[in-house]
């Protein structure tokens, strides 16, 4: 169970700076199934839930909850009052595998179609030539289709191996996109970049100066 008390002394686990709100205003409790309390521990302006006074009821991350006349509690932050975020980033690196494996993946896949495209003409031409030599040098249309072939196969393979690695980059671009969304600090959300999950847990918490999450438990 997570325990945090609320108010405005300083020995509080979330130290609320108002005018409105006790110096032991209210009591913020997570059980283990994660269900979530607020309790008012005898406060003088009171504790509201969606308006409505309270003195202890359940909530959810979806409910409004004002402490005195004007201090709305956010539950997040209330429930990370040490900058403990070390779940949250210990998630990050399925996020940062998953890119790496993708990223992969699609060199890896476009490097093989495009050499595909590139070699499979010359198969073709190889072919036309094994059955020109089956056939006889006599049949004039087979030898013209085999020269046109000659030309023109090496000529499409090469502007289909082109066109195939030129969406090389897109595809890049597409899953880099999405990884500078999800690859960020759980607290600040600011991006960690390329950097390996294991190079950011050996630092154990966000560089950003107003930030400072515990990534990882010293």
């Amino acid at each position: 169970m997570i325990t945090v008390r609320i108010g405005k002394a300083k020995d509080n686990e979330f130290v609320v700076d108002d005018p409105y709100v006790s110096r032991y205003h209210a009591k913020l409790t997570k059980n283990e199934h994660g269900e979530l309390f607020i309790e008012d521990v005898g406060s003088t302006n009171g504790t509201f839930v969606n308006k409505d006074r309270v003195i202890r009821k359940k909530i959810t991350a979806a409910d409004a909850v004002m402490l005195g006349d004007s201090y709305t509690l956010n539950i997040r932050d209330a429930l990370k009052y040490d900058n403990d975020y070390t779940e949250e980033f210990a998630a990050l690196k399925q996020v940062y595998d998953n890119y790496i494996r993708e990223k992969i993946r699609i060199q890896s896949s476009n490097q093989f179609k495009t050499r595909l495209f590139q070699s499979l003409p010359f198969a073709v031409i190889g072919l036309v030539g094994l059955i020109v030599g089956l056939v006889g040098k006599s049949n004039h249309t087979l030898i013209i289709v085999s020269l046109i072939l000659a030309v023109c196969a090496p000529t499409a393979g090469i502007y289909m191996g082109a066109r195939q690695s030129a969406k090389i980059p897109e595809l890049l671009q597409n899953i880099a996109n999405r990884f500078k969304i999800d690859y960020v600090c759980p607290k600040c959300g600011a991006f960690l970049g390329e950097i390996p999950w294991e190079s950011l847990a050996n630092k154990k918490q966000c560089p950003v100066g107003t930030c400072r999450a515990k990534w990882v438990k010293k």
